[in-house]
């Protein structure tokens, strides 16, 4: 499966690739140099620490570059009356018989905890392209859906500062 992110994703990531590399990374490496430097490698703690934090800046760098390789570019435009990402969505949920706020975000920025949910969601995919007053369906699996109905629709804040998940 791809990833869908969007050409504002992707810079970001290629950002943080960048500092990961140019900025990070020597300083990491010079880290693990000085504390290679203080004797018997197998008691020190200081040089087992500083080649973790080296290698987990590698595997972020890794895994960054293996998103923009595998990513699915998705437009983050919609009409202002209809759901996309970047949007707050308030829906009603007769069944709870409440409402609840949901932002439309890209794959790597969902945050459930939040309210941030991907476009690849179930409740993602239900409400993407619709406007308000529309019901729909939100499939969870073969034997379970619910209705939502849209009641309220507008650019979201909170989708713009974001930060990129981490894996």
């Amino acid at each position: 499966m791809h990833n869908q992110l969007t050409k504002d994703d992707l810079a970001k990531m290629q950002e943080e690739i960048d500092y990961r590399k140019l900025e990070l990374r020597p300083k990491l490496l010079e880290e693990v140099k000085e504390t290679r430097a203080h004797g018997d490698l197998s008691e020190n703690f200081e040089y087992h620490a500083a080649k973790k934090a080296k290698n987990q800046n590698e595997s972020r760098i890794r895994f960054l570059e293996r998103m923009i390789r595998t990513a699915q570019v998705i437009e983050d435009s919609s009409a202002e009356d209809e759901v996309g990402i970047n949007k707050d969505v308030t829906v009603y949920i007769p069944e709870d018989d409440e409402e609840e706020t949901y932002t439309i975000v890209s794959t790597i920025r969902e945050d459930s905890l939040n309210n941030l949910v991907s476009v690849e969601s179930p409740i993602g995919r239900a409400l993407l392209n619709h406007k308000e007053g529309d019901t729909v369906t939100v499939k969870v699996n073969s034997s379970y859906s619910y209705s939502l109905i849209i009641r309220r629709i507008r650019p979201s804040e909170a989708a713009q500062s974001a930060e990129l998940r981490e894996y």
